[in-house]
């Protein structure tokens, strides 16, 4: 239990660190470049970004320590987790391109990929806890709604 304790906390830091680093590029535009743009009305206002995607990084990570809990020796953890650590990277490389390099459209591409990447990886954490792959569902529905909204911002915008 104790050994659980510590692969959740060090996954939970490891997802709020990628958070933050991708906050950094996405504050970069918040508060100029994305106020410009046309939104769609189903914009949420920006104060609930950062406290839904805090959740969801923490989410994330107890997903991540219970999965990797189960023992990193195991080929079907392993699996989970690379799944995992790179739609933790796309999901970063998605606040770079879309506020980063103010690119919408390149945003789309890269969120479709992420959306891809946490199914898969939800699959995957299935395989190994049931409860794992749950925690990540908020995080897959949020990224959906995201798609669309990254959708109609370029739609509105091109």
């Amino acid at each position: 239990m104790k050994k659980r304790i510590v692969y959740i906390t060090v996954s939970v830091l490891v997802c709020l660190a990628i958070g933050f680093l991708s906050s950094i590029a996405t504050q970069s535009s918040v508060n100029d470049w994305y106020l410009t743009l046309n939104k769609p009305s189903f914009t949420p206002p920006n104060y609930l970004f950062a406290p839904v995607w805090t959740a969801l990084y923490i989410m994330m990570g107890v997903a991540a320590g219970i999965v990797w809990s189960k023992g990193y020796h195991h080929i079907w953890v392993k699996t989970a987790l690379y799944h995992f650590v790179f739609q933790l990277l796309l999901n970063a490389l998605w606040s770079i391109v879309f506020f980063g390099l103010k690119n919408p459209l390149a945003g789309m591409v890269v969120i479709l990929a992420l959306l891809t990447m946490i199914i898969l990886t939800i699959k995957w954490f299935k395989v190994i806890s049931k409860p794992a792959a749950l925690l990540l569902v908020p995080y897959v529905l949020w990224v959906a709604f995201a798609s669309a909204l990254n959708y109609k911002i370029w739609e509105l915008n091109a």
